[in-house]
């Protein structure tokens, strides 16, 4: 668990919590696997060659994944009936197959409706590939 990240669900977020990281290397089983569930077979996410001709070293991660990602951190970190209500993300730069994404998260607002904000983001190394981006989660009320 990163520094300063919070994971204990019998607690009560509070802003400048930060979300575990979820770290994930993207090979061509998981964009395969993504495509299969999606529908998406576009050949930019699976064909290398298709890829290289495009101007890409490798296949791209599918930029829908990446959303997938951010809701996965963000559901495993909050309570089981815990429920996500919006999420927003700004794909900035390509994800290509092989690369490993961390995305990271910190809670900015945290309601009295027990709606609680968190600013995300996903790195590829030093690189920001995807922000802004945010969730809504609405926290049980009972």
């Amino acid at each position: 668990m990163s520094p300063g990240a919070t994971n204990d669900r019998r607690s009560e977020p509070s802003v400048g919590d930060r979300l575990p990281d979820l770290v994930r290397t993207l090979g061509s089983v998981d964009l395969m696997a993504y495509g299969a569930a999606t529908w998406d077979w576009h050949r930019l996410h699976h064909d290398a060659e298709f890829a290289a001709a495009a101007g890409f070293d490798r296949p791209v991660v599918d930029g829908q994944m990446l959303g997938a990602l951010l809701a996965q951190q963000v559901t495993a970190w909050a309570p089981p009936d815990a429920v996500l209500t919006r999420l927003h993300f700004r794909n900035r730069a390509p994800v290509l197959s092989g690369a490993t994404v961390v995305c990271s998260g910190t809670v900015t607002e945290v309601a009295a409706d027990g709606s609680v904000t968190v600013e995300l983001e996903i790195r590829v190394g030093d690189q920001i590939v995807v922000a802004p981006a945010g969730a809504v989660v609405q926290l049980s009320q009972g």
